[in-house]
């Protein structure tokens, strides 16, 4: 029983690979699918309205993968740094971590409430001249940052969980905000069930209460389940040491994806010269590809306490197989989503109502963009291999190159043809040279850390 015991105690060091990455990361792949499910459900139900609220919604995506961006990538320090005390026993670290990641997350929180309060309306009025959707994304994004406590709350004790090995709780927080979320979606925008007609404002409401919800069942789980962690705020003090390892991994993953919000709000501002329908095609693929991306994103989630955990345990011979296998089931559901773009793309478009314009324009967008599905696959597992060994800066600087340096200017170049058709391939253009420099990465990483490390037992 003693045995039993310590091998459950330190799975991510001595679980076979292959049964420990599909337990750490199965829950997740499905956490993520029901939050990619939502978030196309939600738009769904929007594009019902009219195709201007379609349009406001996507151009929140921006700022709201800005706010997801800071809570991501602190949760993403956070993570690291407790997985890897988990394994070199350092308690005290680990206690650390999570209560300075939880101050983050408060912090966090109250930076997009001023955000929501005063600068929304100028954020839509430089993408679009439009009043219409101007006023249907101002009151929509408002409610998202001013209400925005429960994601942070809900990043941050779900990432406590992953840490510990116990994603099959993340699966249950995040399925339940999500469920809640599809739920409430159709009766608070068009008043079913006695409920009042909201419009846009319910599809906001009904997303952060999702959000409130799984954040309250995440910190109940772990103050009652999660014994490797002791969350105590008495005498509590911000520890700048322990945050400042925090953003050392974290701060980078926060400029990355910080990145994608700058890069989405420029293809915002090129399609916008073609019409508004072009900005609804392109907030429409990003709906349908968070269901191939997600998944991938669940199995970084189970992948990286295991690299890091192995990393501080010194043991190689586990990290790479991680690695390995990771990159491999990656590349299988990114194929996966390559042939369903490339073969039903008329009949995704229509789950939103898409207009005979919107379709013209969208079949040929989304097939062109599948493309290059399979090689971001290998560039994000290596990405956050590089997270897990504390070299995130590395994935910082790629994703700068892809999405600022090639992508944006690649797109702009190709709108100047005057057909919206030849944008889409700034896509996969941007992907090769990710490709590259994520090889060019990858290697040194070899070079400087994973070969240095004992082989230790698989």
């Amino acid at each position: 029983m003693a045995d039993a015991n310590i091998a459950e105690e330190n799975k991510m060091g001595v679980m076979p690979i292959n049964k420990l990455l599909i337990t750490m990361s199965v829950p997740m792949m499905l956490s993520m699918l029901v939050q990619a499910l939502y978030n196309v459900v939600d738009s769904i139900f929007v594009a019902r309205i009219e195709e201007d609220a379609l349009t406001a919604v996507s151009l929140a995506f921006p700022m709201q993968s800005l706010m997801m961006a800071v809570g991501i990538g602190m949760g993403v320090g956070v993570n690291a740094l407790l997985s890897k005390s988990l394994g070199e026993g350092d308690t005290e670290m680990v206690n650390k971590s999570a209560t300075n990641g939880i101050f983050l997350a408060l912090v966090s929180y109250a930076v997009f409430l001023v955000i929501g309060l005063t600068l929304v309306k100028p954020f839509y009025a430089s993408q679009i001249d439009n009043g219409k959707i101007v006023d249907y994304g101002v009151t929509y994004l408002t409610i998202c940052c001013t209400m925005s406590f429960g994601v942070y709350m809900q990043i941050i004790f779900e990432r406590l969980l992953q840490s510990t090995g116990k994603t099959l709780y993340n699966m249950i927080t995040q399925m339940t905000g999500a469920v809640i979320n599809i739920i409430l979606d159709p009766i608070l925008i068009f008043g079913l069930l006695g409920a009042p007609r909201l419009g846009i404002a319910g599809a906001a409401i009904a997303t952060v209460t999702g959000q409130i919800i799984a954040a309250l069942m995440a910190v109940i789980i772990n103050l009652r389940l999660n014994k490797e962690v002791t969350i105590s705020f008495r005498g509590f003090k911000p520890d700048l040491h322990t945050i400042g390892r925090i953003y050392s991994v974290g701060l980078p993953s926060i400029i990355m994806q910080s990145i994608g919000s700058v890069m989405v709000y420029g293809m915002n501002r090129i399609l916008g010269a073609f019409s508004s329908t072009a900005v609804a095609v392109f907030g429409v693929y990003f709906k349908l590809q968070s269901f191939i991306f997600m998944p991938v994103f669940g199995l970084n989630n189970g992948m990286v306490p295991i690299v890091a955990y192995n990393y501080g345990a010194k043991n190689r011979l586990r990290m790479i197989k991680t690695m390995r296998l990771a990159t491999v089931f990656a590349v299988a559901i990114m194929s996966i989503g390559t042939l369903v773009f490339e073969l039903f793309p008329d009949k995704l478009f229509a789950l939103f109502d898409a207009s005979e314009h919107m379709l013209t324009m969208g079949v040929p967008a989304l097939r062109i963009i599948a493309v290059h599905f399979p090689i971001a696959a290998v560039c994000i597992i290596m990405g956050s291999v590089f997270q897990s060994l504390g070299n995130g800066v590395y994935s910082m600087i790629n994703s700068i190159m892809r999405q600022i340096i090639v992508l944006l200017p690649v797109a702009y170049l190709l709108s100047r043809t005057g057909n919206v058709n030849n944008v889409w391939w700034s896509f996969p253009i941007a992907e090769i040279m990710s490709l590259i420099c994520t090889v060019y990465f990858m290697l040194r990483i070899k070079k400087e850390i994973i070969d240095t490390i004992p082989d230790g037992v698989q």
